[in-house]
């Protein structure tokens, strides 16, 4: 089916293959780090408190990168090819750089804050040059695009659970040539967009004129409700596996290969998703995924009491709806947002969604050490609760 039955769209058949690919290939660049922080750990005595802080810093620099690019319009003043490319090229030097770092701590925070800046160029820009292909089918092929990104933060636990003893400046400088290639190729394969709004000039106004919409307003809480849950159960599911086996006397697993598999899962639950989105829509599929994600919240405590075989697949179910929701959510701020400024509104609903991660993160931290993992992720029921809520209003909005 074309995005649009009354002006049908011409597309060559790789134009969403590349994208997606291009797009993995870019935000392989954010989990790389965690593939070799063991080897940093062991080769320059960083210490413990070094996994969190280096993780730490690529959250900030993608937070201040978002913004900044939000304050100038930039995603909507410059060709997205060109600031897709530019960001690769200069995300995988910064992660390369990593190699001659000569093991300082200041020196990594810095280059790993490089790396989620130029990240700001990549993820939510790939959704804007998708944008510009799709309209109608635009949640499905953002469910494609998030679907790599969730493979890419799955891809370290791969990792660890295989037993690869790749070098580790092999690793950095391999995601580095593979990020490159990606922006070349998305810049060389994929053409504007006939969607794609004429570029704007620099507006100080612009982010209120994008919230004063109502209806781009509720697309966006649903999103940040959404994102107040997702990291936080990306991080700490290894600390909940763990605690599962020490509460279970005989139970064996390799909490890398389960973390690679229930994280990796999302991918299908953003395809499939995305599949249905394009029959029913992104607010319905949003709808049920979040509202199923948050029941897993608030019943969490009760999965300790779950057989291993039960937890495990209750975890897998959670896997696949906890990140299934958020290409939707994207694709309603997209199509809710004011057309000229679809670029900046998708750049600061991302920085915002994930400023919230980082207050999710520490709470989660705070109370596993409190009361235990059995019931901290309790905490993070509010967030799709509230997404609920948006979603909810959403549909008020449309309607009215």
């Amino acid at each position: 089916m074309s995005d649009d039955s009354q002006h049908p769209v011409r597309r060559a058949p790789w134009i969403l293959p590349v994208i997606v690919g291009s797009q993995f290939a870019g935000t392989s660049l954010w989990f790389a780090g965690n593939a070799v922080l063991h080897d940093l750990q062991t080769q320059w005595d960083l210490g413990h408190s070094a996994i969190a802080s280096l993780t730490s810093a690529v959250q900030l620099g993608f937070i201040f990168g978002t913004l900044l690019f939000a304050v100038l319009n930039l995603a909507d003043r410059m060709a997205p090819r060109r600031l897709f490319l530019s960001c690769s090229l200069l995300g995988a030097l910064a992660n390369a750089a990593i190699t001659v770092a000569g093991g300082h701590l200041s020196v990594l925070l810095a280059l790993r804050f490089a790396t989620g800046f130029f990240l700001a160029g990549i993820y939510p820009v790939g959704m804007k040059i998708a944008a510009s292909w799709y309209q109608r089918g635009l949640g499905n092929a953002l469910g494609l695009l998030v679907g790599a990104l969730v493979l890419g933060t799955a891809f370290p636990h791969l990792l660890g659970a295989g037993g690869g003893q790749w070098p580790w400046r092999t690793v950095l400088l391999s995601v580095s040539t593979l990020a490159a290639a990606g922006g070349i190729a998305l810049y060389l394969l994929v053409p504007t967009g006939p969607y794609l709004s004429a570029r704007t000039s620099f507006d100080p106004r612009a982010l209120g004129r994008i919230f004063r919409k109502p209806d781009f307003r509720a697309a966006a809480f649903g999103y940040f409700g959404h994102m107040w849950e997702l990291y936080a159960f990306w991080a700490f599911l290894p600390v909940l596996l763990t605690a599962h086996v020490g509460r279970h006397c005989g139970v064996e697993l390799d909490i890398s290969l389960w973390s690679f598999l229930i994280i990796g899962v999302g991918a299908v639950g953003c395809s499939v998703g995305g599949w249905i989105s394009a029959r029913r829509g992104s607010a319905p599929v949003a709808t049920v995924q979040i509202a199923t994600s948050g029941l897993l919240c608030f019943f969490s405590p009760l999965l300790f009491l779950l057989p291993t075989p039960l937890f495990l697949l209750v975890l897998l179910g959670w896997g696949t709806v906890v990140v299934g929701d958020s290409p939707q959510f994207s694709a309603l701020n997209a199509s809710t947002a004011p057309r000229h400024l679809v670029g900046t509104a998708l750049t600061i609903a991302t920085c915002v969604g994930f400023l919230l991660t980082i207050p999710s993160i520490q709470l989660l931290g705070w109370l596993t050490a409190q009361v235990g993992p059995q019931f901290s992720f309790l905490a993070l029921a509010p967030g799709p609760a509230l997404g609920l809520v948006a979603l909810y209003r959403l549909r008020i909005h449309v309607q009215s």
